[in-house]
């Protein structure tokens, strides 16, 4: 028996990941004009297309249910998206006050790529025969290091939302500027824009080569993600391992839940040295 690792769909694990270290994944949920339904259950452009959309929280239910089905007798560690941008963590939180077993929640301090990191080590510790609290540590410990930056396409998303004018939105389309953000240990900052898709690409590859530690034996544990541009993130992926080797990598698309308030055209990468 081992520990059972779940985790939402924040975390845009793809298939095989999934499927290669046992993760369960339970998804958000999306109201499309009005109709609510589980992150991936319809097509993306269906949303981007919709009057109105927006995300929320798994139920508890469903983290009860993928609780109880990961379950082998050794307990369970549930990994979620940073608590600063939803409430999927107290939803996991309630659920697991239910579990018949042992259950620890661990907030992952991050989302996307990054929360795909921590569930994967945890997953990894956890296929070493780890306990539940050796498995938490792990988690705990790569989701203090992972670090994870993108860059939008545009300012569409931020004008839709509010949070940028729509005079100024407009310009800085016509200029063609490229919003860039990072999340790290919990906090999300906005960082200078670059001006075209070439700057943002350097730069994303620029603020990893910064993180690159001297001690020549580290390994990489890398995602390289996107939000329907899977050309961009096979570039970065490409470019980065024509440096460096990585212990392991893969490519991610954002969840839908995400690409309510990005929208499509993100690339980034997330990463941690071990």
């Amino acid at each position: 028996m081992t520990v059972g690792i779940v985790t939402d769909s924040t975390a845009a694990l793809p298939e095989e990941v999934r499927a290669a270290w046992d993760i369960a994944v339970v998804p958000l949920m999306i109201t499309v004009d009005g109709r609510t339904v589980a992150d991936g259950e319809i097509d993306t452009a269906e949303i981007l297309a919709a009057k109105t959309h927006s995300s929320s929280g798994p139920p508890p239910g469903a983290f009860v249910q993928a609780i109880a089905d990961q379950d082998q007798g050794d307990g369970v560690v549930v990994i979620t998206v940073t608590s600063t941008l939803s409430i999927t963590h107290q939803s996991a939180v309630l659920a697991s006050k239910s579990a018949a077993g042992p259950v620890a929640v661990v907030d992952s301090r991050t989302a996307a790529g990054g929360q795909g990191l921590v569930t994967v080590a945890a997953a990894r510790a956890a296929r070493a025969g780890a306990t539940l609290d050796e498995v938490v540590a792990r988690a705990e410990a790569v989701a203090k290091q992972v670090k994870l930056v993108g860059a939008l396409a545009n300012l569409d998303q931020l004008i839709r939302s509010g949070r940028v004018p729509g005079l100024a939105g407009r310009a800085g389309n016509l200029i063609g500027l490229r919003p860039m953000f990072d999340i790290h240990d919990a906090v999300i900052r906005r960082l200078r824009p670059a001006l075209s898709d070439e700057a943002a690409h350097q730069r994303l590859l620029n603020l990893w080569r910064r993180t690159r530690p001297t001690d020549g034996d580290a390994q990489l544990h890398l995602v390289s993600l996107h939000a329907e541009v899977p050309e961009r993130a096979v570039e970065l992926l490409e470019d980065v391992t024509a440096e460096v080797q990585p212990a392991d990598s893969f490519i991610s698309q954002f969840g839908q839940a995400m690409m309510i308030n990005s929208g499509t055209g993100v690339r980034g990468l997330a990463w941690y040295w071990d």
